[in-house]
């Protein structure tokens, strides 16, 4: 992974295009963007994420926990993070798109859950060095303009013995599905995304975004470069996403 590389939406010169190009994006999506998830992924979308709340459930379930889930998106891994959490733990959901927090904030009203929504730049927190016990970031960090930045931004906020979970796409290593989840990803997915969302240029930068970031043990080599010890990673559904976890030293 190369010292700086982040997201590159086509057009994009420079990191603030692209942050500028992945919020509105992601804004014009909102509405659409759990209905397109759970058709696209096949609902196995659902059983990524509670895989992510087992592996950090320990930390959830302390009463004095401050836990953050980072573009948090409409909420759903969020909401699955609070439901598993000690009634006295903080759980936290961050994301730099508006809309999306609206979403979020509509659906926790819905089912009566209580938790802190922030609009905040993952680059950039808005937290003292060594605060959090937990950070999540499930489908988001491949949208980060700075992979590198980011990874020392998390690790900054975390205290020692914190767990960052990254959950994300990833290129699956046998040949024949790769070949197979590549012609989807890249013909169906952005076809049905397109039509559904009504937004076809959405539909097409997420798989490409996919098909540039770098895979599970790049991710791993760079959590580690950034600080991160015990770093280790599970691939998910043949390889097409993996559950990386590291913690802060």
């Amino acid at each position: 992974m190369t010292p700086g590389k982040g997201t590159t939406p086509r057009g994009a010169a420079n990191e603030r295009q692209a942050a500028e190009y992945v919020r509105g994006m992601f804004g014009r999506v909102a509405g659409r963007y759990d209905l397109l998830n759970h058709l696209l992924s096949f609902q196995i979308d659902r059983y990524w994420r509670a895989r992510t709340v087992a592996q950090t459930e320990e930390v959830l379930r302390r009463p004095d926990a401050l836990a953050m889930d980072l573009c948090c998106g409409t909420g759903d891994l969020l909401l699955a993070l609070r439901a598993a959490a000690h009634t006295q733990a903080r759980v936290l959901g961050g994301d730099f798109c508006h809309p999306m927090l609206a979403e979020a904030q509509k659906k926790a009203a819905q089912r009566r859950v209580e938790t802190p929504l922030l609009e905040c730049d993952a680059l950039n927190l808005p937290f003292a060095d060594r605060s959090l016990d937990l950070i999540t970031v499930a489908f988001g960090f491949r949208n980060f303009t700075n992979y590198r930045g980011g990874l020392q931004e998390l690790n900054r906020v975390l205290k020692p013995g914190g767990i960052l979970a990254i959950l994300e796409f990833s290129t699956p290593p046998n040949p024949l599905f790769r070949a197979l989840y590549r012609f989807y990803s890249m013909r169906i997915l952005p076809a049905i995304g397109g039509m559904v969302s009504g937004d076809s240029d959405a539909y097409k930068y997420l798989p490409e975004s996919v098909r540039k970031f770098p895979g599970a043990e790049a991710l791993a080599a760079e959590m580690a470069d950034a600080g991160f010890i015990r770093v280790r990673f599970t691939r998910l559904t043949f390889g097409v996403v993996a559950l990386h976890i590291g913690e802060a030293e």
